[in-house]
């Protein structure tokens, strides 16, 4: 029987991926008291990277926030998996952090990142509505234009 966040996953048209496994020496997720951190995610889709390049130059805001969204929803994979696959786990997303590799002097990272936040709250609803950071950087792994990583408090 679905839960009730996979049966609105259903009703907005999303399938989460599965969960990716770490490009190096980390795991994914860890799991401490109630809390799930959660590895920074780029923006995998169907195992290749998407988004390699800088926003401001190769992308713009708009596109990067797409970029972002990709993040969020291997976050939600992520979360998925350590919650032995019931999301209705989920008590709240505390904290988002969000990277954006941009070009000196952009300054819409806000911006790029309310793709992440607003997948979160359209997903979760109130339980999505987090904390977060939005920063730029001159570069991230893979030359990726966005990298987010997450906290959740689970039941």
């Amino acid at each position: 029987m679905a839960g009730i966040i996979d049966a609105r996953l259903a009703e907005l048209g999303i399938t989460l991926p599965e969960a990716a496994a770490p490009a190096a020496n980390y795991v994914p997720y860890t799991i401490s008291g109630n809390q799930v951190f959660v590895s920074g995610q780029v923006p995998f889709v169907n195992g290749k990277l998407q988004y390699i390049g800088k926003v401001g130059v190769d992308f713009t805001t708009e596109d990067a926030a797409k970029c972002a969204r990709i993040c969020a929803l291997n976050i939600l994979a992520q979360v998925k998996a350590a919650c032995g696959g019931d999301l209705d786990r989920v008590v709240r997303c505390v904290k988002l952090g969000g990277f954006v590799n941009c070009v000196d002097g952009f300054g819409e990272q806000p911006k790029v990142i309310n793709g992440a936040s607003d997948l979160m709250v359209e997903v979760l609803a109130d339980k999505g509505r987090h904390a977060r950071f939005a920063v730029g950087t001159n570069a991230l792994p893979m030359n990726v234009a966005v990298e987010i990583d997450a906290i959740f408090e689970i039941s």
